[in-house]
C-alpha cells in the first residue's frame, strides 16, 4: 500500500475546504485537500433542479469574488454556485484531489493515519471539512410496505421524477416549503406538515433579512441552548426571493397540517399544534421587525416604513379545522418527501470526541485531540459558521491555530 505524508490533510472539497485552503496557502502552510467525489458534489447532485441560494448573491459569498453571471440583489442558482466554488478553488490555487474517500482516520503517535480510496496518508493535522449535509434524515414511520415513494429532499429533483397522485411534504423549513409550492405550481394537490420554525422578513424596509441580522448582531450570535442550534428556518431565495407565508400557501391550494405522528392503516395522524406553530411563526417574524424599526430609529437611518408588513392575513380552514388524520390512499398520495434534515456522519474517526448524537465536542472548530479540527458545521463558532463567508471567517481563525502550533 501506498504512503503519503502532508503537514495538513483538508478531508472536503466544498465552501469549507476551499475556504480552509486558501488561508493555509496565505501562511504558507503546505497542505492537501481530498474530496472522494467532484468540487462541490453537493450541489451538484444533491440539490433539486430549480434551487437558488437562499441569501443575495452580495452577501452569500467569499469576500474576494462575486457572482459573475447573477447580479448583485439575485439569488445565485446552484449550478452557478458550483462554478463558482470551482472558480474560487482555482484562483486560491487549492491543491486539490478528488475522487480519494477517507475510510478511517486513527491516530498514531504525532501523526494521524488517514486510510483513504488511493492508499495512506499520514499527516500531522487534519481538518474535517465535510459540511453539515453529511446523512439525510428519514423517520421510521411509514414502512416501506405501504408501497409509497418516499425520499429525502436531497434526492427530490422535480416534479416530473414523482409517481402520479398527491404528495405529502414532511417538513416546513426552506427546502420543504419550496419544494412544496414548486409541486402545487405544477398541479399536484400537496399536503405541508408544519412544525416550530423561525420564519424571518425576506426584505424590509428596503434590505434583506441578511442585512438586519448582521447589523443587529444576529450573524455572532452564538448557541447556548442546545435546541438554538436546530432551529428549523423558513425562508426563500426563488422567484426573486420572498417571504414564506404559511397562510398565502393554503391559499394557494396547500393543505398545511401539524407535525407529523404516527402510521397506521394507510393513514398518516398529525399533532394539533399547527395554529400554535404558525403563531410562534409570526412572532419570531414580527420580533425582527420590532428590532429592525427600532435600530433604524436608533441609528437615524432614512429607511421607507413599511407598516403593511405586519397585515396578516386571516387563518385559512386547514389551521382553524386542522386535519389531525389522514388517509393517504383515499386522498390519493402516492409520495411523500422527508425535507426533515441531515446527521453528521463521522464514524470513521476513531476518536472519543463524539456526544450521543455524532456531535464533535470543539471549541471553535479545535477538538481536543491536538492537530485534529472541524470546519463548516452549523454554530461552529456562530450562527454564520456553516454560511459560505461565515466558513471563511471560521478557516482563518484554524489556520492561524495551526500556524501557531507548528511554530
Amino acid at each position: 500500500m501506498s504512503v503519503e505524508n502532508v503537514e495538513t490533510l483538508v478531508i472536503g472539497g466544498g465552501q469549507a475546504g476551499i475556504a480552509m485552503s486558501e488561508h493555509l496557502g496565505a501562511l504558507a502552510l503546505p497542505h492537501l485537500v481530498v474530496e472522494r467525489n467532484r468540487i462541490a458534489e453537493r450541489w451538484r447532485s444533491e440539490r433539486w433542479d430549480s434551487l437558488v441560494a437562499n441569501g443575495p448573491a452580495w452577501h452569500d459569498r467569499f469576500p474576494n469574488k462575486q457572482f459573475e453571471r447573477t447580479g448583485p440583489d439575485g439569488f445565485a442558482p446552484a449550478r452557478e454556485i458550483v462554478d463558482y466554488l470551482l472558480g474560487y478553488a482555482a484562483q486560491v490555487k487549492a491543491p486539490l484531489r478528488t475522487g480519494v474517500e477517507v475510510k478511517a482516520l486513527r491516530k498514531h503517535g504525532d501523526l494521524f493515519i488517514a486510510e483513504t480510496s488511493l492508499g495512506q496518508i499520514e499527516a500531522k493535522n487534519v481538518i474535517a471539512a465535510t459540511g453539515p449535509f453529511q446523512r439525510p434524515l428519514i423517520p421510521t414511520v411509514v414502512p416501506e410496505a405501504a408501497g409509497l415513494m418516499q425520499l429525502h429532499s436531497a434526492h427530490y429533483r422535480n416534479p416530473a421524477q414523482l409517481p402520479e397522485g398527491a404528495v405529502m411534504v414532511i417538513g416546513a423549513g426552506s427546502s420543504g416549503v419550496q419544494i412544496a409550492d414548486e409541486l402545487r405550481k405544477a398541479g399536484r394537490q400537496v399536503y405541508l406538515s408544519v412544525g416550530p420554525h423561525d420564519r424571518p422578513p425576506r426584505r424590509y424596509r428596503g434590505k434583506d433579512f441578511v442585512w438586519w441580522l448582521g447589523v443587529l448582531g444576529m450573524w455572532n450570535a452564538e448557541a447556548i441552548e442546545p435546541a438554538m442550534a436546530h432551529v428549523t428556518i423558513a425562508v426563500s431565495g426563488a422567484d426573486g426571493g420572498h417571504t414564506v407565508d404559511f397562510r398565502r400557501l393554503a391559499a394557494d391550494g396547500i393543505t398545511l397540517v401539524g407535525r407529523t405522528g404516527a402510521y397506521e392503516n394507510s393513514a398518516l395522524h398529525f399533532a394539533s399544534d399547527l395554529a400554535k406553530n404558525i403563531t410562534l411563526g409570526d412572532a419570531n417574524y414580527l420580533n425582527m421587525l420590532d428590532a429592525a424599526d427600532a435600530y433604524a430609529a436608533r441609528e437615524g437611518l432614512d429607511l421607507p416604513e413599511e407598516p403593511e408588513a405586519r397585515r396578516m392575513e386571516p387563518d385559512p380552514d386547514c389551521v382553524t379545522n386542522p386535519l389531525l388524520k389522514l388517509d393517504l390512499r383515499q386522498a390519493g398520495v402516492n409520495t411523500i418527501i422527508w425535507a426533515t434534515g441531515y446527521a453528521l456522519d463521522f464514524g470513521w474517526m476513531q476518536f472519543d470526541i463524539f456526544d450521543q448524537q455524532g456531535n464533535p465536542r470543539h471549541h471553535r472548530g479545535v477538538s481536543a485531540v491536538p492537530g485534529l479540527y472541524f470546519l463548516g458545521l452549523p454554530w461552529l463558532s456562530r450562527r454564520a459558521s456553516a454560511f459560505i463567508w461565515g466558513v471563511w471567517h471560521d478557516a482563518k481563525y484554524l489556520a492561524e491555530h495551526i500556524a501557531t502550533r507548528r511554530s
